[in-house]
């Protein structure tokens, strides 16, 4: 058996455990290399209720926040290359009505990069989705909110608008802009892992987006992408391949402790575990996806779960889970 392989063999065996343990139906683990050697492997269920099925290596995955890595991200730095955007103007550059009318609001002075880099006074979340189902009045209604400024965190908000930035100049809404290869903005329920039974859609959710707010904006710049595990690590080898090109560059550089432009960067307790080399970037995706890119060492790794089947409301250890995974890659 290869070092590879081992290697492989080696990682997997957390996801296995989490799997016969019951804490999570099941999951996807795939590596690959800057020359293409790659190994992918599925254990457990891709749904439980109301039928089972099983997971296997080719299963859709509601990728949820690697939409923001995978689909939102290139796409805003390839405008910035071809000098579309600058990254340092401010949103309303492309989305001059975004607070339209208080031309002193905060808002209006947010910039591109403070988004990708979630340096904004945004919040996390916020449940869009309860003010309605009319994606163009949501629209409407997150461009004109009075947002209450608070400290910098993760947030959702920082990619919707990033998203409407990406509509206004395609003049295309985001589930009219093609996801790239081997990606889509749904998929076939029976061959999808299932995802959450959801409250307000009543129905056991497979193959259409799980994420509140993306499902009322009928598309959004922060979660709705589909995928593979192989189309993630054909992306991850792309880029891995391609580190030197300016937008790849960025994705690397630093913007503050903990993220670059769009991505994370290693740090004490995240996802990607304790031995990641510094040259990595990771996300993860609140379904229980994720995916870790280290340039040093010339490797990615995407851990693919359907960790809130049937409801997010469980404790799943889905962050030792990747912890663990991460760490048993790195390891000599």
């Amino acid at each position: 058996m290869s070092p590879f392989a081992l290697l492989f063999d080696r990682a997997f065996q957390p996801l296995e455990a989490a799997v016969a343990e019951g804490r999570i139906p099941g999951g996807v683990l795939g590596i690959v290399d800057e020359n293409g050697e790659r190994i992918t492997r599925a254990i457990g269920s891709a749904q439980l209720v109301p039928k089972q099925r099983s997971m296997h290596v080719d299963t859709w995955f509601d990728l949820a926040s690697l939409t923001k890595i995978i689909f939102t991200t290139p796409r805003i730095l390839a405008l910035a290359e071809d000098g579309v955007i600058d990254l340092d103007a401010p949103l309303i550059s492309v989305l001059p009505d975004l607070r339209q009318y208080d031309a002193t609001a905060w808002e209006r002075k947010v910039t591109f990069r403070q988004c990708l880099g979630h340096q904004t006074p945004f919040p996390a979340v916020e449940p869009i989705y309860t003010y309605g189902r009319d994606p163009e009045l949501l629209r409407a209604f997150i461009l004109q909110r009075e947002w209450r400024a608070r400290d910098p965190v993760y947030s959702d908000i920082n990619f919707i608008l990033l998203g409407f930035a990406l509509e206004r100049l395609s003049g295309k809404t985001i589930r009219d802009i093609d996801p790239g290869p081997g990606f889509a903005w749904s998929a076939e329920p029976d061959a999808s892992a299932a995802t959450e039974d959801c409250t307000w859609r009543h129905r056991m959710l497979s193959g259409e987006v799980h994420d509140d707010n993306c499902s009322a904006l009928q598309g959004a710049g922060h979660a709705g992408l589909f995928g593979t595990a192989a189309s993630i690590l054909d992306f991850a080898q792309g880029l891995l391949t391609g580190a030197s090109e300016p937008s790849t560059t960025l994705m690397r550089t630093p913007l503050s402790a903990t993220r670059t432009h769009g991505w994370e960067r290693p740090y004490a307790g995240w996802s990607g575990g304790a031995l990641c080399s510094p040259g990595t970037i990771g996300h993860t995706g609140f379904t229980g996806t994720g995916l870790w890119i280290d340039f040093d060492e010339g490797k990615a790794w995407t851990l693919l779960t359907n960790r809130i089947h049937p409801t997010r409301h469980f404790d799943s250890g889905i962050v030792a889970l990747r912890q663990a995974v991460g760490d048993l890659i790195n390891s000599d």
